[in-house]
């Protein structure tokens, strides 16, 4: 029998670790709540799905739609939200959000980015917005009826979004605004209804609402990358956009502060997306050691993998712990949680990266395969592998978070 991609089969899942070893002491009973049902909707309809996703084509498969829709159908798209769009209206919604993200990079970390973009970057820029701009796009993202796109990297700007860098430019029209530039690797812009973008408005920078269906506005398409398959990234290009006055969100020149805000929100997803690949990376090693025998023993009889099972656990409580810190600050008011959110990102996907390769290695062979052809079985780990190296380049990387840390340590003046 020759086996299609509609007949993958998906492994049996290996025990979370995470049950056994870690006491979440910080978190509220609201948000333990909310990564219970988030572990429930990714156990149904994302793990079936994790492997079709790992191996696809982003030009040839494109989007996951009926992940999408699930997460839309099962509320999902609720929890980071106020009541007013439609939303969950929780108490904590950052902590929420960072535990969903969570549970669903457990499976597949294209379906954690999707989320991330289209609730974090995009949905959390667009609640900033005036009532009237709230209600015209927020609330049908919140139902999932749109797909949001939040741009601010460009060709030659992505880390960097200081004015001079930032080319996409703004000019002021008789009727509102014109848009002209190139914004690149934008998350869900093939699909996307919606793009929130970043351009530069004389000196300083600002926000502006673009519906892809606006004449001179081309999504271009998508890139074919390492790993994160299901994550569609375009270039969105910008040809004398003709926008009305109230496609500015928030106020002229407010831009910057706005983005970096929201993309502080994003790196604590981010953190939370690589500390979930690393836990499945880990509970996938600890079922290989204790499972698999080599020359007479177990695997995990042997004193290397014992301590490096041990360094993982140590490093899996310190990057949960520090991307739940940091989402609670942001519940309690503070947009820019700093050290935290740095320190979560830069812990969580390193760790990602860390314990991914180490199971390919447990694995050996199978760990390098994608899928075995003896039987259509797909590789347990390859696919974390690839997935994970994103999370130390996107949403400002990691040689970034260790500047700003060393920032808040040292002071502006010194580290500039």
């Amino acid at each position: 029998m020759t086996l299609t991609q509609d007949t993958t089969i998906t492994p049996a899942p290996p025990v979370r670790q995470v049950d056994r070893l870690y006491h979440d002491t910080q978190s509220s009973t609201e948000t333990t709540e909310i990564r219970t049902r988030a572990r429930e909707f990714a156990t149904k309809y994302v793990a079936p799905a994790a492997a079709r996703i790992a191996a696809g084509d982003e030009v040839d498969d494109g989007f996951p739609f009926d992940v999408f829709g699930a997460m839309a159908n099962q509320k999902i798209f609720e929890i980071p939200f106020p009541a007013d769009v439609h939303g969950a209206g929780l108490a904590r919604p950052a902590s929420a959000t960072a535990a969903v993200v969570e549970e669903l990079a457990y499976y597949s970390n294209s379906v954690a980015a999707i989320f991330d973009v289209h609730c974090i970057l995009a949905g959390n820029a667009l609640n900033q917005g005036s009532p009237d701009q709230r209600g015209r796009w927020l609330t049908p993202l919140v139902r999932g009826e749109i797909i949001g796109a939040f741009a601010t990297s460009e060709p030659g700007a992505s880390s960097d979004l200081s004015p001079e860098a930032v080319q996409t430019v703004a000019t002021r029209t008789t009727t509102g605004w014109r848009l002209d530039g190139r914004k690149r690797w934008i998350t869900n812009s093939p699909v996307a209804d919606v793009v929130v973008i970043l351009a530069r408005t004389g000196e300083r920078l600002s926000l502006f609402i673009v519906p892809t269906t606006t004449p001179g506005v081309t999504v271009g398409r998508a890139d074919r990358k390492l790993g994160n398959k299901g994550q569609l990234t375009a270039d969105v290009i910008l040809d004398g956009v003709d926008l009305p006055e109230d496609a500015l969100l928030g106020t002229e020149g407010g831009g910057l502060k706005v983005a970096l805000s929201t993309l502080t929100y994003g790196r604590i997803g981010i953190a939370a997306a690589g500390v979930g690949m690393a836990q499945a990376a880990f509970d996938h090693m600890a079922d290989r050691l204790s499972t698999r025998e080599a020359f007479g023993r177990k695997l995990g009889s042997m004193q290397h993998w014992q301590f490096l099972m041990a360094d993982h656990a140590l490093a899996l409580e310190s990057a949960r712990s520090l991307y739940i810190k940091a989402a609670i600050r942001l519940d309690e008011g503070n947009p820019f949680p700093e050290p935290e959110a740095a320190m979560a990102k830069l812990a969580g996907t390193e760790l990602s990266v860390t314990i991914a390769r180490d199971a390919v290695q447990v694995f050996g062979g199978l760990g390098f395969t994608r899928e075995l052809g003896a039987d259509g079985t797909p590789g347990p780990v390859e696919a974390i592998y690839r997935d994970s190296k994103i999370g130390e380049i996107y949403e400002g990387a990691n040689e970034v978070q260790k500047w700003i840390i060393a920032r808040q340590l040292l002071g502006r003046d010194i580290t500039g």
